[in-house]
Protein backbone atom coordinates (compact mmCIF):
# COMPACT_ATOMS: atom_id res chain seq x y z
CA UNK A 1 0.00 0.00 0.00
CA UNK A 2 1.19 3.66 -0.80
CA UNK A 3 2.32 5.38 1.62
CA UNK A 4 2.72 9.23 1.55
CA UNK A 5 4.27 11.81 4.24
CA UNK A 6 3.80 15.59 3.82
CA UNK A 7 5.96 18.17 5.28
CA UNK A 8 7.18 21.59 5.50
CA UNK A 9 3.93 23.07 6.78
CA UNK A 10 4.45 26.01 9.27
CA UNK A 11 3.48 29.79 10.52
CA UNK A 12 4.50 32.10 7.89
CA UNK A 13 3.39 36.05 7.76
CA UNK A 14 1.13 37.40 4.61
CA UNK A 15 3.50 37.15 1.83
CA UNK A 16 5.67 34.76 2.94
CA UNK A 17 6.48 31.61 1.06
CA UNK A 18 6.56 27.76 2.04
CA UNK A 19 7.53 24.59 0.31
CA UNK A 20 5.79 21.86 0.94
CA UNK A 21 6.90 18.56 -0.20
CA UNK A 22 5.20 14.92 -0.15
CA UNK A 23 7.34 11.73 0.02
CA UNK A 24 6.00 8.49 -1.39
CA UNK A 25 7.03 5.21 -0.86
CA UNK A 26 5.87 1.51 -1.71
CA UNK A 27 5.14 3.18 -5.27
CA UNK A 28 6.32 4.07 -8.23
CA UNK A 29 5.93 7.41 -8.54
CA UNK A 30 6.28 8.74 -12.07
CA UNK A 31 3.89 5.85 -12.53
CA UNK A 32 1.24 8.41 -11.63
CA UNK A 33 -0.43 11.92 -11.52
CA UNK A 34 -0.26 13.51 -8.19
CA UNK A 35 -3.18 15.89 -6.50
CA UNK A 36 -2.68 18.70 -3.74
CA UNK A 37 -5.94 19.03 -1.61
CA UNK A 38 -6.18 21.45 1.59
CA UNK A 39 -8.89 21.62 4.28
CA UNK A 40 -9.33 24.94 6.14
CA UNK A 41 -10.48 24.50 9.68
CA UNK A 42 -14.47 24.24 9.71
CA UNK A 43 -14.67 23.72 5.46
CA UNK A 44 -14.59 21.05 3.26
CA UNK A 45 -11.53 19.85 1.52
CA UNK A 46 -10.71 21.24 -1.62
CA UNK A 47 -8.24 20.51 -4.35
CA UNK A 48 -5.23 22.45 -5.08
CA UNK A 49 -3.10 21.51 -7.65
CA UNK A 50 -2.69 18.30 -10.15
CA UNK A 51 0.75 17.25 -11.88
CA UNK A 52 0.63 14.95 -14.46
CA UNK A 53 3.02 12.17 -15.06
CA UNK A 54 5.00 14.50 -17.69
CA UNK A 55 4.86 17.14 -15.33
CA UNK A 56 2.54 19.52 -16.08
CA UNK A 57 0.97 21.48 -13.29
CA UNK A 58 -3.05 22.37 -12.97
CA UNK A 59 -4.24 24.81 -10.61
CA UNK A 60 -7.15 26.31 -8.54
CA UNK A 61 -8.20 29.63 -9.37
CA UNK A 62 -7.39 31.22 -5.91
CA UNK A 63 -3.82 29.27 -6.25
CA UNK A 64 -2.82 30.22 -10.28
CA UNK A 65 0.50 32.54 -10.10
CA UNK A 66 1.13 31.80 -6.40
CA UNK A 67 1.46 27.94 -6.54
CA UNK A 68 3.41 25.65 -8.12
CA UNK A 69 3.64 21.97 -8.27
CA UNK A 70 6.70 19.81 -9.03
CA UNK A 71 7.68 16.17 -8.99
CA UNK A 72 11.21 14.20 -8.67
CA UNK A 73 10.16 11.10 -9.70
CA UNK A 74 14.01 9.90 -8.68
CA UNK A 75 13.22 10.66 -5.29
CA UNK A 76 9.61 9.61 -5.33
CA UNK A 77 8.68 13.62 -4.30
CA UNK A 78 5.78 15.78 -5.16
CA UNK A 79 6.34 19.42 -3.87
CA UNK A 80 3.97 22.35 -3.72
CA UNK A 81 5.48 25.64 -3.58
CA UNK A 82 3.25 28.26 -2.20
CA UNK A 83 4.44 32.07 -2.64
CA UNK A 84 2.67 35.06 -1.45
CA UNK A 85 0.79 33.49 0.91
CA UNK A 86 -2.77 34.65 1.97
CA UNK A 87 -4.42 34.06 5.47
CA UNK A 88 -7.04 32.49 3.23
CA UNK A 89 -4.44 29.72 2.36
CA UNK A 90 -4.19 28.36 6.13
CA UNK A 91 -5.39 24.76 6.01
CA UNK A 92 -4.05 21.39 6.26
CA UNK A 93 -2.38 20.44 2.89
CA UNK A 94 -2.93 16.89 2.11
CA UNK A 95 -0.95 15.12 -0.89
CA UNK A 96 -2.78 12.25 -2.84
CA UNK A 97 -1.74 9.73 -5.34
CA UNK A 98 -3.15 6.42 -5.97
CA UNK A 99 -6.15 7.20 -4.27
CA UNK A 100 -4.00 7.32 -0.70
CA UNK A 101 -3.84 10.28 1.11
CA UNK A 102 -1.08 11.38 3.71
CA UNK A 103 -2.03 12.53 6.99
CA UNK A 104 -1.36 16.12 6.04
CA UNK A 105 1.19 19.39 7.01
CA UNK A 106 -0.22 22.42 8.41
CA UNK A 107 0.17 25.71 6.86
CA UNK A 108 -1.09 28.62 8.86
CA UNK A 109 -0.71 32.31 7.26
CA UNK A 110 -1.17 35.24 9.94
CA UNK A 111 0.59 38.60 11.18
Amino acid sequence: QVQLVESGGDLVHPGGSLRLSCAASRITFDDYVGYWYRQAPGKQPEWVATITKSGTGIYTDSVKGRFTISRDNSKNTMYLQMNNLKPEDTALYICEVDFSRGQGTRVTVSS
